[in-house]
């Protein structure tokens, strides 16, 4: 075979290579877009279909139907939808999501007032109403509406108010966990006389437990050589103090004496 030959095929296969390149990326590109854009749909009008009905079409649709919330609304009746997202006329995909709103007509009860009253109470009036129990947080409360301390699971705060026009079933809550115990940091009694700490601890509203006593000859007796609670910790208003204090060592017990080894002894103890 020619040199010219091997050109005109080396030629040929190269084209050959250009043109199957050429053909896999216009594939690539026409898969891309179907993808991208097929299996299209507009979104239909929702809004004022049951929520039975409007599940129903979305599916039909091929379309992931959530229902976000229900809520009160005087015109629109019980188990309508009134709102959505995406709105009606938006192209949406196969298996895109579609979120309601559904009403639950007109508010059944007026809200009750239930400020004061124990959480239990309160649940119970809330079930009894046809309502539902919505967030609930507890929280230390200072004092009640009425100025005097507030006592531990009642209602200090309601949402909505008992005047408000409800738009939602639910009730929210603030519950209070009595009044916020105060803390205070510990001083340190160490090295200091037990009588003059007592005195000091007690007249601050604090009690003194029993006191032990650890004999040492590093400190002078009755100073504080340790503490419960802890220096630097956090007490409250009910903390009691105890402490190790200093306390004497025994004495070592003195031998009698000996005679001197001259001295004679008589009988009876006379010289």
């Amino acid at each position: 075979m020619g040199f010219a030959s091997q050109i005109k095929t080396l030629f040929r296969m190269f084209l050959l290579f250009t043109v199957l390149v050429a053909a896999a990326l216009v594939s690539a590109i026409t898969t891309i877009r179907l993808t991208v854009h097929g299996h299209q749909e507009t979104m239909p009008n929702l809004v004022g279909r049951s929520a039975e009905s409007a599940q129903r079409m979305a599916s039909g649709l091929g379309l992931d139907f959530i229902v976000e919330g229900k809520y009160f609304s005087p015109g629109h009746p019980a188990d309508q939808v009134i709102s959505q997202e995406p709105p009606p006329g938006t192209r949406i995909k196969v298996g895109q999501h579609v979120h309601v709103l559904v009403s639950l007509g007109s508010p059944r009860a007026p809200i009750p007032d239930l400020v004061g009253a124990s959480s239990r109470a309160a649940e119970i009036t809330v079930v009894e109403r046809g309502l539902t129990i919505g967030d609930v947080v507890a929280v230390h409360w200072q004092s009640a509406p009425e100025g005097e301390a507030a006592d531990r699971n009642v209602v200090v705060a309601q949402e909505p108010p008992p005047s408000a026009e409800a738009r939602s079933p639910a009730m929210n809550f603030l519950i209070s966990l009595g009044p916020l115990t105060p803390a205070y940091e510990c001083p340190n009694f160490v090295g200091k006389p037990l009588e003059e700490v007592r005195r000091v601890v007690q007249e601050a509203g604090f009690k003194v437990g029993e006191a032990t006593t650890v004999p040492t000859t590093t400190a002078a007796t009755g100073t504080i050589l340790a503490q419960t609670p802890a220096p630097g910790s956090k007490i409250g208003q009910d903390a009691t103090f105890v402490f190790q204090i200093a306390g004497p060592t025994e004495s070592p017990t003195t031998p009698p004496a000996n005679p001197s080894p001259g001295t004679p002894q008589t009988p009876g103890g006379i010289n």
